[in-house]
């Protein structure tokens, strides 16, 4: 029970730091070797170099906006 009560209070601030996480932003990828195109949130490994970026949205048509 004693340790029961600290863990109730930190719930609610772990609910509240995930609330105010984002998405990860899309990048526009191109093979090395073939010339084609992929969009993508993660590096898809040593023969993929990252292209334009970043985008909202997943056909990386929506530029993600900074300020």
């Amino acid at each position: 029970m004693i340790l029961l009560r600290p863990a109730l209070r930190l719930l609610p601030c772990v609910f509240a730091l995930s609330a105010m996480a984002a998405p990860a932003p899309w990048w526009l990828w191109e093979s090395v070797t073939s010339g084609s195109k992929v969009c993508a949130q993660h590096p898809l490994g040593p023969g993929w170099r990252k292209l334009l970026g970043p985008y909202r949205d997943a056909r990386c048509e929506k530029p993600f906006r900074t300020r």
